[in-house]
This record gives C-alpha cells, structure tokens and sequence, in this order.
C-alpha cells in the first residue's frame, strides 16, 4: 500500500515543564543528570511539511532554543532568524508551553510576525502580561485565536483541532491538540487532570487516533513524597494502564507516555519501562518520529 503520508512529527521533549536536571532538585535523578551532562526538554512537537518545507513548533517550551535546532537538523530545513518556524501552537499558560515566547521578542530573535495559534483566553492572558504583551504590540507575534472545538491549518493542509481538557486555569484554559494529516491522526494532550475527574475523556480524546501522546507526570504518586497530588491531579500512569489495558493489548504502542516529572521512575528505571511496554503502552524517546 502506498504511503501517501504527507508530514513528519518529531518529539523534541517528553519531560514536565522543569525538565531534567530540575532546578533545586538534589535527588540521585538530578544529581547524576549534572554530572552526566543528560538532559531531558519539556514536552514539545516539531512538524515538517515535506511538500512545501514548512516547520511548526507545538510548544514554546524554556528549552525552545535547542528544541528547534533539533527540529531544523531532523527535519533538514534551516529555519531564519526571524522565522525560524512558519507557527506556533501552544495548549495553555503553564510555564514549560509558553515561556518559551520570550526567546522571539526583541531581545533575542525578534521574530517577523510569527503566526502564533492560541485559545482566545490564552490570547488574552499574553496581551495583558508582560514581556508577552511586547511580542503582540511590536510585532513579533500574530496572534490567531481558535476557539475549543473549532481547528485551524497553521501550516498548509495540516488540520489541528483544539480540544478542550480539564487542568488548573489559573491564567487561561486548557486544549489538547490533534493533528490530522491525509494519513494518519495524532493527538497532542501533554496536560490533563486524572480521568476520573471527566467521564469519558480517555475514549474521547483517543477516539480516530493513531498516535496518542498524553499526560503522563507521575508514574504512582509516590515518586513525589511530600506533596499533596489533589493540587497537581495529572493521571497517574499506573491508572492510565489500567483503564485502557485492553485496547494498549490491541494496539500497542498507540498510547505513548510523556510530560513525566524528573522523579518519575519511567524516565530513570528499565524495568519500569519494559513493564509498560510489555503493557502495550509506550514511554516516549526524545527525537522519535511519526508521519502522518
């Protein structure tokens, strides 16, 4: 069957806002990690048109200077200083998605009014907030306000639907992402409050998929002694397997882990990984691709 796949999707990072090593972190995880040199990037997609050579960046993450040279050397385009993408997509306002911005304002890139795809409440947050609201008035960014439920084509011929998922709205609302190519469809939901807490959301948001990224923070909750998870619901991993055992059976490697917190053993422990990938589930890799 011939391939008629049009776009190539890279993750250019898999970890929770901070990263890895994490600030103030004095745990074996981070320690070894400063002194190995590793270092996982906050969640973040690149895409690549590979009719007219288009680049969108998924996340405007604190790591978006290495992440879109990444995306330039995977995808083999060089991006221009001022238009190192042709757009960019962010799911909400927590600080390892939009923090990133600042590297395009006048300081750094001064970027040429790049398309920037918002939910008009995340588009409210940034005109009303500095540095942000800079970017908007000196034209570094053209914001493009997408209602949840509607979709927009920020690169030619790539469909992206904007969903929205329950997570703490301090600053603006929540969407998770899905990316329809003439191939293949991909969601995008790095952050979402425990399933339990939406009836039916999983079956929804999995629904006509054939690659799942999703939230995935905490592997049990007891990787993170100290904290009361009630204020940080994510879905635990354990309770993601669990509800979705036999369709993981089904189709393996469908659901792909991501956004795990630098105490998650998923990141650190190979025996936890091969238990979720015997599950039929997926812990994500930095740099891997999927084409839709």
């Amino acid at each position: 069957m011939k391939d008629e796949s049009r776009y190539d999707v890279w993750l250019l990072g898999r970890s929770q806002d901070g990263g890895l090593p994490h600030v103030g972190c004095m745990q074996a995880c981070c320690a070894e990690a400063r002194k190995t040199g590793r270092r996982e990037y906050p969640c973040a997609l690149g895409v690549h048109d590979r009719v007219s050579g288009a680049l969108a960046l998924i996340e405007a993450t604190p790591a978006v200077e290495p992440q879109l040279a990444m995306l330039h050397a995977l995808a083999g385009v060089s991006g221009c200083v001022r238009r190192p993408v042709e757009a960019v997509l962010i799911t909400h306002a927590h600080i390892g998605h939009y923090a990133g911005l600042v590297q395009f304002g006048e300081e750094v890139a001064a970027t040429d009014h790049l398309p920037l795809f918002v939910t008009p409440q995340m588009a409210n947050f940034l005109r009303a907030n500095q540095p942000w609201a800079q970017l908007v008035t000196y034209g570094q960014v053209d914001v493009h306000e997408v209602d949840p439920g509607k979709s927009c084509e920020p690169i030619p011929g790539l469909e992206v639907d904007f969903i929205a998922v329950p997570h703490r709205d301090e600053h603006s609302d929540t969407v998770a992402f899905k990316l329809r190519g003439p191939e293949r469809t991909l969601l995008w939901a790095p952050d979402v409050d425990q399933w339990g807490r939406h009836d039916g959301l999983l079956a929804d948001l999995l629904d006509d998929v054939d690659v799942a990224y999703v939230d995935a923070t905490f592997y049990d909750g007891r990787e993170l002694s100290g904290r009361d998870l009630d204020g940080i619901p994510h879905p635990l991993i354990v309770e993601t397997m669990d509800a979705w055992a036999d369709q993981a059976a089904a189709r393996p490697g469908v659901i792909r882990f991501i956004h795990m917190n630098h105490t998650n053993p998923a990141l650190h422990d190979s025996a936890i990984v091969e238990k979720i990938e015997r599950a039929g589930f997926c812990v994500a890799s930095m740099g891997e691709r999927h084409s839709l």
